[in-house]
C-alpha cells in the first residue's frame, strides 16, 4: 500500500511542483506584498493595512470598479442569452450541422490582441464597417469608441463574439435534455415557448449556473479588449476596469504592494459573486437527480 502510494505521488510529482512554484507561491506571495510598500527596485518595506485604506479612498479605483461591476451586469446576460440561442439553433437536425457548429465556435480561438485590433475596424466613428451599414440605412450613427455613453456598451456587444466555449457548453447540456419530456409537453399541447421555459431551460439550469459562474469571473477580469481599444480607460476612463488599474499601478508606476491589494479586493469581489450565485441558485437549478 505505502508503495502504491509513493509511485502514485512519484507521477503527481511534477503537478504538484507546478502547483507550489507557479500558483500556490505567487497567490500567497501577493498576500504579503499586498501590506507592504514593494517595487521591482527595492525591498519591499511593511506598512500594514495602509494600501487597503488608500484603496477606500482612492476615486480612480472606484471608478475602475464601477465600470467593471457594470460591464459584468451588461455583459453576462448577454453573453448567456446569446450562448443558449446558438445552441438550440445548432441543436437541430439540420443538413451540414457540424459545419455550422464549427463556424460559431470559431470566433471563441481568436487571440484578444487580435480581436480589439479587428473590432477597432468595425466599430471605428468615421469609417468602420458598422456605421458605414447604419448610414446606408438612412440612420445617424453613434460614436463607438469616442462617446463615454457608448464605450461600455461597444465592450459588451464585443463580448458576445466570445460565447462559443460556452455554447458548446450548452450544447451539449441540451443533448443530455431526456427527449420524453418533449414528448409529453407535445401531448399536453404546449408551444415552442412552453417547452423552452418548462423543459428545456429547468434541464439546462445546472449548465447555465456554471456558465454562469465563469461568465461572472471573466467579465471582472475582463483586460486585454479594452486596454487596446480604449488606451487609459478613453473615453474619460468610461472603460477603466480593475484589471487596467492593477496593471498600471503593477508596470506603469512600480507600485507592486498597492497592485497585489487591488488584485485581492478584486478577488474578495469575485468570490462574493460568485458565492451570491451560488446561493441564488437553490430555488432555480434542477439536478436530474432531484
Amino acid at each position: 500500500m505505502k508503495k502504491d502510494l509513493r509511485i502514485g505521488l512519484l507521477f503527481a510529482l511534477p503537478w504538484i511542483l507546478g502547483f507550489i512554484i507557479f500558483l500556490a507561491y505567487p497567490v500567497l506571495a501577493s498576500l504579503y506584498y499586498s501590506f507592504t510598500n514593494f517595487s521591482i527596485l527595492r525591498e519591499p518595506s511593511y506598512v500594514g493595512a495602509d494600501n487597503y485604506a488608500e484603496l477606500a479612498s482612492d476615486t480612480v479605483f472606484h471608478k475602475a470598479l464601477i465600470n467593471t461591476l457594470i460591464y459584468a451586469v451588461g455583459a453576462v446576460p448577454l453573453s448567456t442569452v446569446v450562448a443558449i440561442g446558438l445552441a438550440m439553433l445548432l441543436n437541430t437536425k439540420v443538413k451540414g450541422m457540424s459545419y455550422y457548429r464549427t463556424i460559431f465556435f470559431l470566433p471563441s480561438l481568436v487571440p484578444m490582441v487580435a480581436l480589439g485590433t479587428l473590432f477597432l475596424w468595425i466599430f471605428n466613428g468615421d469609417y468602420g464597417l458598422l456605421n458605414e451599414g447604419i448610414r446606408a440605412a438612412n440612420l445617424e450613427p453613434p460614436n463607438w469608441l469616442g462617446d463615454p455613453a457608448w464605450s461600455k456598451s461597444t465592450l459588451m456587444l464585443i463580448s458576445m463574439w466570445g460565447c462559443g466555449q460556452a455554447m458548446v457548453i450548452y450544447l451539449a447540456g441540451l443533448q443530455n435534455v431526456p427527449v420524453s419530456l418533449y414528448e409529453a409537453a407535445d401531448l399536453d399541447g404546449a408551444k415552442l415557448g412552453k417547452k423552452i421555459w418548462n423543459v428545456t431551460l429547468p434541464m439546462l439550469s445546472p449548465v447555465i449556473l456554471f456558465n454562469v459562474v465563469m461568465g461572472i469571473i471573466g467579465a471582472l477580469q475582463v483586460f486585454a479588449v479594452p486596454y487596446v481599444m480604449f488606451p487609459g480607460g478613453a473615453p474619460a476612463r468610461s472603460t477603466y476596469f480593475i484589471a487596467s488599474y492593477l496593471f498600471d499601478n503593477a508596470f506603469q508606476y512600480q507600485r507592486m504592494g498597492y497592485a497585489s491589494a487591488v488584485g485581492w479586493v478584486m478577488f474578495i469581489i469575485t468570490l462574493v459573486l460568485t458565492l451570491l450565485a451560488l446561493k441564488m441558485s437553490d430555488r432555480h437549478v434542477h439536478y436530474e437527480t432531484e
